[in-house]
């Protein structure tokens, strides 16, 4: 996994690093953290990871998670499973959530993650998704976008794959939301709730026994 506070982060080697020398890997880029975005912001922001993930020597295309909604699972699982890598832009956290529920896409990710088929990347909502809850995170993210847009109930469960939350965009005054989240890491800190905190730049690299920060 290469978690990364803000975009590429600072460190696009230690990432490209973990597709084992498949520099030329397909990417599966998911953007349903946006989906409440204007739909003209929203199709400039996937342009901007695409372009990002390019430059890398990648090659990426949007995996949009609507057109599953409501499918059996395996559709989208089949989908997934062609790509060695994904990477899940961030936004709003609790849209992603429903997304990857919806579609079925939280299932065969942690299916995939489990069984070390794929490299998990993105950032911000991206890493923020994988905790094993979302509580607390409503101090930056409106968790009220979900049944405004879809008219169902806000998902506060984390996709549980990793036994803490990712705090992102701590210390990072250019960002808007560096103040909000560390009110959410302060609080998490009096609460005892274990999570780690990344600042923009740095990326949580996971690789078997590996973790560290860079």
């Amino acid at each position: 996994m290469y978690l990364s506070s803000f975009r590429m982060g600072d460190r696009p080697d230690q990432l490209l690093a973990l597709l084992d020398g498949q520099g030329s890997a397909e990417v599966a880029v998911i953007a349903n953290a946006t989906d409440a975005q204007p739909k003209d912001e929203r199709a400039a922001g996937v342009e901007r990871e695409t372009s990002a993930l390019t430059a890398l020597g990648l090659q990426p295309t949007e995996l949009d998670l609507r057109p599953f909604f409501d499918r059996p699972h395996q559709a989208v699982a089949a989908v997934l499973a062609r790509f060695p890598m994904v990477w899940v832009r961030g936004g709003n956290v609790f849209m992603l959530r429903y997304a990857l529920a919806r579609s079925g896409a939280d299932t065969a990710l942690t299916a995939l993650i489990r069984r070390d088929a794929v490299v998990y990347a993105g950032y911000s909502a991206g890493p923020c998704v994988l905790a094993p809850s979302l509580r607390g995170l409503e101090r930056c993210d409106d968790p009220h976008v979900v049944p405004a847009t879809y008219g169902e109930p806000v998902i506060w469960d984390g996709l549980g794959i990793l036994d803490y939350a990712v705090v992102p965009h701590i210390d990072s005054p250019g960002h808007p939301e560096s103040q909000a989240l560390g009110v959410v890491a302060a609080t998490y800190d009096a609460d005892g709730i274990a999570h780690r905190t990344l600042r923009d730049g740095q990326a949580l690299v996971i690789n078997g026994e590996d973790t560290h920060i860079c």
